[in-house]
């Protein structure tokens, strides 16, 4: 009767630790970590998609009019380039560091590669969309009043900076997102 019981307590024992390591350690986990390396590199490469299609087509009008102004106002193209190698860097990073629960990858380092992915993605995806609209306009006027070029390229600059503060703030909550993967956190998850 004794035996009985103490079967009895040590299997509500098991499953109360098992519930506890898949609440700290759910296997959507690692779906959030791939979730933000993906988000990180489309959201990215959209923003430099549309900045280099739009402000392309400006440099392409601007070049019938102005033809010797053409390498001179490619400077928009190449800056929405750059953001596509934001999200890259980012999901390069975070890519490597995804892992199983039972590696100890936590609901939290999830979450923080899902913010990682995101906060560049997102942040790239604006800057292209800047970097698009001003590079048109911008290079167009430029082959009406070259004495704009200065104040077309700083604006160019602030509209990119936004997609770095983006990469800033992901490689932060990427480096938070595989700090602590610990498997002893988890050791039930893979009953």
């Amino acid at each position: 009767s004794s035996r009985v019981l103490w079967t009895l307590a040590v299997t509500q024992l098991r499953k109360h630790v098992l519930e506890m390591s898949l609440q700290q350690c759910p296997a959507s986990a690692s779906f959030f970590g791939f979730i933000g390396c993906t988000a990180a590199l489309v959201f990215a490469n959209l923003g430099a998609a549309y900045g280099t299609a739009k402000s392309g087509v400006g440099v392409a009008s601007m070049g019938v009019m102005r033809p010797e102004l053409v390498m001179r106002n490619i400077i928009p193209v190449v800056m929405a380039g750059v953001l596509g190698i934001y999200g890259l860097i980012v999901a390069v990073v975070i890519s490597p560091n995804v892992k199983t629960p039972a590696d100890g990858y936590l609901g939290y380092h999830g979450f923080a590669h899902l913010a990682a992915g995101l906060s560049v993605g997102l942040s790239a995806l604006a800057a292209g969309l800047a970097i698009g609209i001003v590079g048109d306009a911008g290079v167009r006027a430029i082959a009406q009043q070259p004495k704009l070029f200065v104040a077309v390229i700083l604006i160019l600059i602030f509209a990119e900076a936004l997609g770095l503060y983006g990469l800033i703030v992901a490689l932060i909550l990427g480096g938070k997102g595989s700090q602590g993967l610990d498997p002893t956190k988890c050791p039930y998850v893979s009953l």
